[in-house]
């Protein structure tokens, strides 16, 4: 009589594996999803158990968005102030686009997790050595911020896509007739002849603020306060 193998035991629960888990949950469904209940269950767990782990719904989140901070490309100190930042930004925008979630946490709640102070840390410090004043590193990377958000913001939300631009200007552009609306109507019919994609880019914005603190950065160092 052969031998029958008994089944393998289940992986121990551990806050590593548990906030895996609540990733995967939350990158799905948003947090709405993210219960202790429907966590243990993806777990095979009871809820209880995860308190063992996890001390409650907060430390989950918040520990949720280290983890996602600890993706985006920190900057380095000894490059080009505005290629570090420049890169910082993509990798930030591209990290919020795979956790949708993310943003609106980001931007409504106290976070000082490990990670999350090295990002704040590194950024700030790419800009104090470039020549900014503390105050001034502050504003800069609080702008630089407020257009990742923002942006991520309307690519997650917009209600059209990009590919129904031309048939939603046509059956639009009888509302915004010339004679009251005279760049709307141009710019629409510009997106129905296909002339104009209608496409907004995120490095636009991203380089018109970088270039704007480089022009203070350069007037701050020409008054005498730069190192």
């Amino acid at each position: 009589m052969s031998e029958i193998n008994s089944p393998a035991p289940d992986r121990p629960l551990s806050r590593e594996r548990i906030l895996a888990e609540a990733m995967v949950l939350a990158d799905r469904g948003g947090l709405e999803a993210l219960s202790m209940r429907k966590l243990a269950e993806a777990l095979g767990v009871k809820a209880m158990s995860l308190y063992n782990h996890i001390a409650n719904k907060d430390d989950l989140i918040d520990s949720l968005i280290d983890r996602v901070v600890s993706e985006i490309e920190l900057p380095r100190l000894d490059s080009d102030w505005q290629t570090a930042m420049r890169r910082r930004a993509i990798s930030a925008y591209a990290v919020l686009l795979r956790h949708p979630w993310a943003a609106l946490v980001l931007m409504s709640r106290l976070n000082v997790g490990p990670a999350m102070l090295r990002y704040v840390d590194a950024t700030l410090g790419c800009l104090v050595e470039a020549g900014f004043s503390s105050e001034m590193a502050d504003h800069g990377w609080n702008a630089i911020d407020s257009h990742i958000y923002g942006f991520t913001l309307q690519a997650l939300n917009f209600p059209l896509n990009p590919a129904d631009y031309p048939v939603v200007a046509k059956s639009f552009v009888d509302h915004i007739p010339a004679d009251q609306y005279p760049y709307l109507n141009q710019l629409t019919y510009q997106v129905i002849e296909g002339r104009y994609d209608g496409l907004h880019s995120f490095e636009f914005g991203l380089d018109l603020i970088l270039d704007g603190l480089e022009n203070l950065r350069v007037q701050n160092c020409d008054d005498g306060h730069c190192a």
